[in-house]
Parts: C-alpha cells; sequence; structure tokens
C-alpha cells in the first residue's frame, strides 16, 4: 500500500497508448510518442501516469485482452521503450502505473491453450463447465461485450466463461494457483519500478459457487451475481498481505455499480483497508441507465446528488479517485456540457471535479476539450462492444437510430487520436493513423492552444496549479447549495485557513441567475478562476464557472 497516501497529493493523466502519440511513423501510438510528451504532461501540473495496457495482445479489446503479462507490445516500442519511459517520468518527479487485467487473459495465452487441453497445472485456470444434460449453457448470465456469457471449445468439448469478448476469457481466481500467478506479475511489475496499479473490473474476479441463474436477467446481464462476489475481499486482503504491503504502491480498483457505503469495505482507512481508492461509474449515469448505449436526456440533479454523496460519505474514512472522463466512456464536452460552446462548457466541467476532495484523474485529449466522433458508418469503429451493439441490440431501429445510438453511447469516442496539431493526421503519425482522426482536429488541437492564453489547455493549467495551493481542497469540508437547481452546481470547501465556493453552470441559457449562498458575500472575496473574461453580477453565461476565496485571518 501507498506509504504516506503519496497518491492524495497527485494529479494523473491517463494515456490510452494507441491514439496518444505515434512516436515511429507507424500510424500506432507508442512509448516513443510518450517519451517525446513528458514534458508536456508534466506542463500541465500532472504529476502521475495510467498507463492503459501496453502487454502484448491479440487486440481484440485494444489491449485488454492479454496474451502474456511480462511483456510489453512490440507495436508500443518494447521493453525498452517502457523502461526509458518510467525512468523519465521518475526523473521528473511522475509516478506510473499500470493496468492490472487479471478478471480474464486472451484466449491466446499460454494459460487458455494449455487448460483447453487439461495440460496440468493449467486445467482450472479458467471457468469451465460442460452443457447442461438438456443441452443448455451452464447458466444464464450474459456477456458484457458480445451474446452470452459461455462460449464452447472445440478441443475440450466444454464451455468456458467470458464475462466481455468471447477471446477474453475467464480466470478462475478460486484455483491458489492463479492467484499465485497474478501475485507474481505484481511482483515483476513492482521490481521493475512501477508505482502501482490500476485493477480492471477487479470486483468481478470472486464468482458465486455453483455458478447459479440470476433471478433478475435479461436486464441484469448476471451482474449481481459476479460482481463482489463471496471471496473478492479474502483474495485482494491475500494480495495486500503477499505483495502490496511488501511495496510502496498504490492500488486503484475499478468498481462497476459500487456505492460509497460498498467502497468503504474495501478503502475505509480506519479498517484495514484493501485498496486506497475505487473508480465508481455513477458520475457517467447522468445521461443513461446502466449502460452508454441507453441514452436519457442530462440530469444534473442526479450528477449533483452523485457527486456530493461520494464527498460526504467517504470524508474523513476513504479517499475519492475524481474523474469525468476515461477510456471507456463517450468525451464528456458532447454529454454534459456542449459541442456548440465548446470551449465554455470544457471549462466548465473541469472546475466541477477538479476542486472536489480527492486525487484528479486527466484523459488524454480532455485538456483540450476533444468532443465525441460521428462517423458516417458503423462500420468505421472498431471497439467490440459498439460493433455488438450496432449489429444485434436494438436491431428494429432504423440504420440511422442505430448510428445515433453509437453516437451517444461507443467508447471509441474517447479513442480516436490525440489532437496535437492542425497539421496532417492531427500531428498524431506522419503515417497512416490506426484509426480515424476527428475532423475537428484543426478548431481543437494542443499547438493552437498553446499560444491561446484564454484556451482550454491553459485553464486545465490554471486550474490543477490553483487546486495544489489551496488548502481547503486538500483537507477542506465539503457542502453543495441550491440542491434543486436543474442547472447549477454549487459548492464550497473549507478549512481553518480559507473557504472557497465553486459555481457551475450546465446551462445554454445566457442570463442564467445564480443565487448567492447565504453567508457568502461575493463584495469582500478573492476571484480566483472563471471561464469569461468579464463578470456580469449574479447572471451567469452559457456554461459559465467561477472560483471564489474568502481568506481567514
Amino acid at each position: 500500500m501507498a506509504i504516506n497516501n503519496w497518491y492524495k497529493d497527485k494529479v494523473f493523466y491517463q494515456i490510452w497508448p494507441r491514439s496518444f502519440k505515434d512516436g515511429n511513423g507507424d500510424g500506432m501510438g507508442d512509448l516513443y510518442g510518450v517519451y517525446e510528451k513528458l514534458d508536456y504532461i508534466k506542463s500541465l501540473g500532472c504529476d502521475g501516469i495510467w498507463f492503459s495496457p501496453l502487454y502484448p495482445s491479440p487486440g481484440v479489446d485494444c489491449g485488454y485482452d492479454i496474451s502474456d503479462y511480462y511483456g510489453i507490445a512490440e507495436e508500443f516500442g518494447g521493453m525498452d521503450a517502457f523502461k526509458k519511459v518510467l525512468d523519465g517520468a521518475h526523473e521528473r518527479g511522475m509516478k506510473v502505473i499500470m493496468d492490472l487485467v487479471v478478471n480474464h487473459t486472451s484466449d491466446q495465452h499460454e494459460w487458455f491453450q494449455k487448460s483447453r487441453q487439461r495440460i496440468d497445472p493449467y486445467t482450472d485456470y479458467y471457468i469451465w463447465r460442460p452443457a447442461k444434460p438438456n443441452g443448455k449453457l451452464p447458466n444464464n448470465w450474459d456477456s458484457l461485450f458480445e451474446g452470452k456469457a459461455w462460449a464452447w471449445d472445440d478441443v475440450r468439448k466444454e464451455y468456458y466463461m467470458h464475462l466481455f469478448a468471447i477471446q477474453q476469457a475467464d480466470l478462475n481466481m478460486d484455483n491458489p494457483l492463479v492467484r499465485e500467478e497474478v501475485k507474481n506479475i505484481l511482483r515483476f511489475w513492482l521490481d521493475m519500478g512501477v508505482d502501482g496499479f490500476r485493477e480492471d473490473v477487479i470486483t468481478f474476479i470472486s464468482k458465486p459457487e455453483g455458478l447459479p441463474d440470476d433471478k433478475f436477467m435479461p436486464a441484469s446481464k448476471g451482474i449481481f451475481m459476479f460482481n463482489h462476489g463471496p471471496h473478492l475481499h479474502e483474495y485482494l486482503e491475500e494480495f495486500k498481505r503477499d505483495v502490496f504491503d511488501k511495496y510502496d504502491a498504490m492500488i486503484l480498483a475499478e468498481a462497476p455499480l459500487v456505492t460509497p457505503k460498498k467502497a468503504l469495505e474495501y478503502i475505509d482507512e480506519n479498517n484495514n483497508p484493501v485498496l486506497d481508492m475505487m473508480i465508481q461509474f455513477a458520475t457517467q449515469e447522468a445521461d443513461s441507465f446502466m449502460t452508454d448505449y441507453i441514452h436519457m436526456p442530462f440530469n444534473l440533479r442526479k450528477l449533483k446528488r452523485t457527486y456530493s454523496k461520494w464527498q460526504t460519505k467517504l470524508d474523513g474514512k476513504g479517499w475519492n479517485m475524481l474523474y469525468i472522463e476515461n477510456h471507456d466512456h463517450p468525451r464528456m464536452v458532447s454529454r454534459y456540457g456542449s459541442d456548440d460552446f465548446q470551449k465554455e462548457s470544457a471549462k466548465m466541467l473541469a472546475v466541477s471535479y477538479l476542486f472536489q476532495k480527492g486525487t484528479p484523474f486527466i484523459y488524454q485529449g480532455q485538456e483540450i476539450g476533444m468532443t465525441n466522433w460521428y462517423p458516417s458508418d458503423p462500420e468505421m469503429y472498431e471497439d467490440v462492444q459498439t460493433r455488438w451493439q450496432y449489429f444485434n441490440v436494438a436491431t428494429k431501429k432504423s440504420p440511422k437510430k442505430r448510428l445515433e445510438r453509437l453516437w451517444h453511447g461507443s467508447r471509441d469516442s474517447a479513442r480516436t487520436p490525440v489532437q496535437w496539431s492542425a497539421e496532417e493526421n492531427a500531428g498524431f503519425t506522419t503515417g497512416k493513423p490506426w484509426f480515424y482522426v476527428n475532423d475537428n482536429y484543426k478548431e481543437i488541437n494542443v499547438a493552437d492552444q498553446e499560444t491561446d492564453e484564454n484556451s482550454v489547455l491553459n485553464f486545465y493549467r490554471k486550474a490543477i496549479s490553483l487546486r495544489r495551493e489551496l488548502s481547503s481542497v486538500r483537507n477542506g469540508n465539503y457542502k453543495e447549495y441550491g440542491k434543486a437547481s436543474r442547472h447549477l452546481y454549487t459548492y464550497s470547501r473549507e478549512d481553518g485557513k480559507e473557504k472557497i465556493l465553486v459555481v457551475c453552470s450546465f446551462s445554454k441559457k445566457k442570463n442564467r441567475k445564480w443565487k448567492v449562498p447565504e453567508g457568502f458575500d461575493i463584495s469582500t472575496s478573492e476571484l480566483l478562476l472563471n471561464n469569461y473574461e468579464s463578470l456580469d453580477g449574479i447572471t451567469l453565461k452559457p456554461y459559465e464557472t467561477r472560483v471564489y476565496r474568502w481568506r481567514k485571518i
């Protein structure tokens, strides 16, 4: 576990390697490109990097189908390039965490190939089951990506479980040998100098005994059976005791459907925590239901309830991981903000979460306000989940409506190459990009924003610098105001030295009235940050945001 909780004072930058920066001209983002941009990441005020998977992989799920846990894919530059980036980051005072993906492996992994042939000791490394006597599947669970959660293997003559893509076979974590494999993987990277892990869907690794049917199907897809399984805490404690307690490492866990109460079972600092932080999905559900593909009108009150619940329920007990974007969800400007007010809403969204209590994560391209991608043909999508949604879900809708579902829900909107300049291919590569570049790269790119003091990029720099200066952001109490408002999010942070007031308008309306909370006298405050050149009293412009401070004598 992280000694002295160093992660609490960090700001992390997430890199999805394929689309960050191509350094050798082959069209694929790589570690050469990352090394080029270390100073850029540092210039944002970020002093930590989270890498999405860099391991060798067939690429069915863009690296989350791992075939070798002990290597770095050659397409990213191999191990030497990774060590150069790791050393370069550490020289700049930056931490580096890796993705740990151990709920499943690629079906091309050596373990799976030997398991399907019943070669010891790998026979029970995965979750295998025969067909039921009536020929039905072992249970009624669905895959979260494509079809049912079971695939037939002609070699072994049994079904194997895959909660995600068919080529992502679930490991049998109940097998002690599998847990030893996980611990060996952890030690390998920690000994190399990696500073921790983001653990992919780690709350799925313990399945219930007997793998019973889920009575809430089909709506649940089985998730209520395999999420937070019976031995999850036991296995996380084992990993902590045998590995993490011996290293100064941060453990961040992805946790679908987790609540603050549930999270505290794992991260309560007063009760022997097995994790440092958890990634909740609730902040991504203000315009959807259960999945990004079930699109609904944006509901600010729902978002505010989530923000405030996590801020208050964890206060003094656990630590928040703060984010508004990552590789698994469409771009936030296009969802909770507005493409028409791209610059204004991108800045407002930054403020909405950067001044909360916790460790912020910024996803590549978020810092320039990258937007969703709107392709004209579903075949242009790369993501396995997206393609399944188009060709197998809501098929009675017209092709246009089905395509619009992808515009709202596809992860590929977050995976278009980072827009570095207005040059060809957005400056991402001198070759042919592995994936489509968003058409708006000439209007939204790093190079142009570097020279504009009022750009989204430079606003992020100011905001990150400011949150580091403010003692109330690190340690202060949180309080929300105007909870019933459908358009404004207002909250304060206060400690013994200062209090700040954060105002965020989620409205396109030009003259949105704002009621100053009782007890705050704006005339005696310092205006620390805002996204318009001029203020108009208590009348807010579209997507306006302000941060005020009062010092205590």
